[in-house]
């Protein structure tokens, strides 16, 4: 490692501590504001005072809580689905249920802009994955077209369709409603991980489904982590019956896993009934991400590669240098420099040697609906001041 990661020393709400001095944090995907929030609080006061810290067991051997199975109705029950599961870890949610579900000799199309944990999941598959160009659904269509021609007298080999709602490596939105129509066409099962997209995207927060229009019943199998829109630790996979169930017997990071911490599961509770009595969130965070979107539609030397209404901004350099590493510097002296003369906390999205994704790396900026407008303003004259600097002296 060239530099040693930066510690926070207080909470990672929109305003945190680092070295002792108070800055704006634009790296936490604290999306609600729900960091810090009285009744979470409350919720994980009361529950550690009835339950304790952890579990000390799998879900199917002793680990199951009433207050696990209360909150994997309240999921269901928000989004609509039948049924869902929690998992004691959000990254290993995606890298669980993909093993589960296709095995050695089945197809898995996916997107080449996906995380860590779902191209963790395909590895541990085995199966055989197809990645198309990121977002491009002409490139989708085309691989699922020959996918379909070149296995027409295949009839047991399950196929897949894996994507991103909001992808963390661009920040873009996935177009749903059109992957739902190929999906149809070519008869494909589609996998969606709602980790960023899940307590945002739509008007009251149910992900991309609503904000797509799409029926959530058309998706096969949502996938969500709860360390970001809920302020709690965890993820859910939701669905039907019939692929929550399997996945109960099935799963690796379900079955041999301690469970997740009561305390957690009341937390995304108490969440959930939060965000449905407050929809004024929603409508809050789509402003501070339109303004945030239009302060830094001009910057120098960087473009917003993310989608307008993603809760990722996401900045590329206009002019790549040619090597990864030249270009991870430039970024990270932009961050630097933001930090260290305005106080203002963004990260780049450096990834390590296990991560093979495809897309440029750039600078990442999590908006939440606690930042004031202030924190806003703050972050867009930062980084124009920051890239001009940096840029100008690379040139």
């Amino acid at each position: 490692m060239q530099r040693e990661p930066l510690v926070l020393e207080s909470a990672a709400g929109p305003h945190t501590i680092i070295n002792s001095k108070e800055v704006v944090n634009f790296a936490s995907a604290n999306y609600l504001g729900f960091i810090g929030h009285e009744q979470l609080l409350n919720s994980c006061t009361s529950a550690l005072e009835k339950y304790g810290v952890g579990s000390c067991g799998p879900r199917g051997f002793y680990g199951t809580i009433d207050v696990h199975l209360d909150c994997e109705a309240r999921i269901a029950k928000f989004l609509g689905t039948p049924d869902s599961i929690l998992y004691s870890y959000g990254l290993s949610t995606m890298f669980s249920a993909i093993p589960c579900f296709s095995k050695k000799g089945d197809i898995i199309v996916v997107d080449e802009g996906v995380h860590w944990g779902i191209q963790n999941g395909l590895y541990l598959s085995r199966s055989t994955v197809v990645y198309f160009k990121h977002n491009d659904m002409e490139s989708l269509q085309n691989t699922l077209e020959k996918i379909t021609s070149e296995n027409k007298r295949i009839k047991k080999v399950r196929r897949y369709i894996v994507a991103e709602a909001v992808y963390q490596n661009s920040g873009q939105i996935a177009p749903l409603d059109e992957i739902i129509k190929l999906k149809e066409k070519y008869r494909f099962r589609v996998l969606l991980d709602e980790s960023n997209s899940f307590g945002v995207l739509g008007s009251s927060g149910r992900g991309l489904t609503e904000y797509c229009g799409v029926p959530v019943e058309k998706v096969d199998l949502i996938t969500a982590s709860m360390g970001h829109a809920l302020a709690t630790e965890g993820g859910f996979c939701t669905g039907s019956a019939r692929f929550i169930d399997h996945q109960r017997l099935s799963s690796s990071g379900y079955v041999f896993s301690a469970s997740l911490p009561p305390y957690l599961a009341s937390a995304a509770i108490t969440a959930i009934d939060v965000l449905e009595k407050n929809p004024d969130l929603i409508s809050k965070l789509k402003e501070n991400i339109a303004k945030l979107w239009t302060g830094l539609s001009d910057i120098q030397g960087l473009s917003i590669a993310s989608t307008p209404e993603s809760p990722i901004v996401y900045l590329r350099l206009e002019t790549s240098t040619g090597s990864v590493k030249d270009d991870l510097k430039l970024l990270e002296d932009i961050a630097d420099h933001a930090l260290k003369e305005d106080s203002v906390f963004v990260v780049v999205s450096k990834r390590s040697t296990l991560d093979k994704c495809r897309l440029p790396i750039g600078i990442r900026l999590f908006v939440s609906a606690a930042h004031s407008e202030s924190d806003l303003l703050k972050a867009c004259e930062s980084l124009k001041r920051a890239a001009k600097i940096v840029l100008v002296n690379h040139i």
